[in-house]
């Protein structure tokens, strides 16, 4: 077992302790630097990163192989990744960039294969003078999206 799986199956019993985890980022590097990036269904907590680090720590045997190690969650600005992480965030605004277009709108759905985005906008009235506020929303494929991040909004 090379020491790159041996990282993977100690991750993976570390978050079968911990269901409402789940990992967005594994690297390794040459010199054997481990950083792994979580989030969870309610968010991470420093314990949750402190109860991974000790699985995976304390399971591998630095006579064997030399190692740092570091666990951290997935910030605030950090782009989403995974349909777990949309689905997490439905009723929070997003700022979405397509090939096309950027939107920042309230996530309103995400289910396996896409989100819908719901937004009000101004817009000139059909008839007559002035403007009119709409309901915009759009159904976004995942396979569109270059990033999508969580704003804060601080009103």
């Amino acid at each position: 077992m090379t020491f790159k799986d041996k990282v993977i199956e100690l991750l993976n019993q570390a978050l079968q302790e911990k269901p409402s985890l789940f990992l967005i980022d594994l690297t390794i590097d040459n010199s054997n630097k481990i950083s792994i990036t979580l989030d969870g269904d309610n968010g991470v907590i420093l314990q949750d990163c402190i109860d991974i680090s000790r699985i995976v720590e304390n399971n591998l045997d630095r006579e064997e192989q030399d190692f740092s190690l570091e666990v951290a969650s997935a910030g605030v600005s950090s782009p989403l990744k995974l349909v777990r992480q949309y689905k997490k965030n439905i009723g929070r605004t997003l700022k979405v960039k397509t090939k096309s277009e950027t939107i920042e709108a309230e996530l309103e759905n995400a289910d396996e294969d896409k989100i819908t985005l719901v937004w009000s906008a101004r817009e000139p009235k059909k008839i007559g003078k002035g403007k009119e506020t709409v309901i915009k929303k759009a159904e976004i494929p995942y396979n569109e999206i270059i990033e999508a991040i969580v704003t804060i909004n601080f009103n």
